[in-house]
């Protein structure tokens, strides 16, 4: 989206939802985008600098040197320093908020927002409804998981304004955080995947997850939808927490979008028929899992309230590929596959990707997994897990971590066996963002 800088201090002064008054240093500029990391800014684009362990104004100098034309600033010093075009606010990252929840106005009505959230799956499932959604409507989506109070508006300004539907991700750690993104991206339609044990820590247990994922629901219009999985009880009982009205999907006989006759391939994925009232439709998946059928009649849910043709999604989705690090195949030199689901990891996510591998055709299946963070009680869910591979026949290689039961072994450890798989050796790279694994795919990898 493009606005200028005056217009924006202009917005953010009448908005004034964190009690900013900003002002304009400079001569007034043409801004397209922003960004809030100066590797990634792109010239012409909006540079906010976000006060965290680092502090972002240090990289001002940075984000002007790659073609930032303005940027944010809470520091009285920092025109001084850099001149260009600065805005003087309190606080840049209450700014950010605000800049997105402005630029969201500027999009016509009949742009539709779809938010997406749940324990598991969302990253994929945005994904999937960007795919099925572009078949037929100018669509935009958040890139990897920008899925915060930081990449959700990001995501909002550097949509084109042609955009016609919006797929916004939406994680949370703690109860009204995703109310407070509804509140930015006001969206009209409502995607659950799954209530799962993710920050069950921070909310109190599965109960409480679900509590904090339905605050989706209860912000739609009465006039969009809510999307839910009909195989999820508690995902289910968010229907009476809705204004909208409700689409249900899975393999539920009384799901609206129904999953029929799944069956996995050699590689893992999924093909199924996925039924919507009279009409049939063959899914033919390239993602790895199961599950992944769960997630792609969710964005074929999502289109059918939208009124977009049931088979030209189902074939735009047989060429899917969703974000890094989401049940990627990979290979070692020596042609062992390796599943890269290294982003991040709960016990629910776990499991479902330890039936998957188990599925795969392989003479033999390892899962190198590394600690599930941020859960009620680890020793029970880690134990689960273990359980889980022993009783479908998985080795379970654990990096850095004891809570499996079993020795755990270096990265460097874990990288080198990995480099000795061969042909008809399949392993799945699992663990939280802190086990840091993602580091074992790319070094074993080709």
């Amino acid at each position: 989206m493009r606005f200028t800088a005056a217009d924006l201090v202009a917005a953010l002064t009448a908005r004034n939802l964190h009690g900013d008054h900003a002002r304009l240093l400079g001569s007034d500029v043409e801004i397209e985008g922003v960004s809030f990391d100066s590797r990634e800014v792109r010239p012409g684009q909006l540079f906010v600098p976000i006060v965290a362990e680092r502090d972002g104004h240090d990289f001002i100098g940075d984000a002007l040197a790659a073609g930032a034309v303005a940027y944010l600033t809470s520091r009285d010093d920092s025109h001084a320093r850099f001149g260009a075009t600065a805005i003087r606010v309190r606080d840049t990252a209450e700014a950010l908020i605000d800049t997105g929840g402005w630029v969201r106005t500027l999009f016509p009505a009949s742009t539709v927002v779809i938010g997406v959230t749940g324990s598991v799956g969302k990253t994929s499932t945005k994904d999937l409804i960007a795919v099925a959604l572009a078949s037929s409507i100018k669509t935009t989506a958040n890139v990897r998981s920008f899925n915060n109070e930081q990449g959700l508006p990001v995501t909002i300004v550097n949509a084109p304004a042609d955009t016609r539907a919006l797929v916004l991700e939406m994680g949370m750690r703690g109860f009204g955080q995703i109310t407070d993104l509804c509140r930015i991206a006001r969206p009209s339609i409502g995607v659950v995947t799954r209530v799962g044990e993710a920050h069950t820590e921070l909310v109190g247990g599965l109960e409480g997850v679900a509590r904090a994922k339905g605050e989706l629901i209860e912000a739609l219009p009465p006039q969009g939808f809510a999307v839910l999985n009909a195989d999820d009880e508690r995902v289910r009982a968010m229907a009476s927490r809705s204004s909208a009205p409700v689409i249900l999907y899975g393999e539920a006989a009384d799901a609206t979008v129904r999953i029929d006759g799944t069956i996995l391939d050699e590689h893992g994925c999924a093909r199924f028929d996925v039924v919507v009232g009279d009409e049939r439709v063959p899914v033919r998946l390239r993602v790895p899992g199961r599950h992944m059928a769960s997630n792609a009649a969710a964005a074929i849910a999502v289109g059918v309230a939208l009124g977009v043709p049931v088979s030209r999604m189902a074939e735009a989705l047989g060429s899917t590929v969703v974000s890094d690090r989401r049940m990627q195949l990979r290979r070692t030199d020596r042609e062992a596959v390796i599943i890269d689901d290294s982003y991040n990891a709960n016990p629910t996510s776990v499991e479902a990707a330890l039936r998957t591998l188990a599925d795969m055709r392989a003479e033999r299946r390892v899962a190198v997994l590394g600690v599930m963070a941020e859960l009620e009680d680890p020793n029970e869910a880690h134990a689960r897990i273990s359980d889980v591979a022993a009783g479908l026949g998985i080795e379970l290689v654990a990096v850095g971590t004891d809570l499996y039961g079993v020795p755990p072994v270096s990265i460097d450890d874990a990288v080198s066996m990995l480099r000795s798989f061969g042909v008809g050796e399949v392993a799945l790279v699992k663990g939280s963002r802190v086990a840091g694994l993602d580091r074992v795919v790319d070094a074993a990898a080709v």
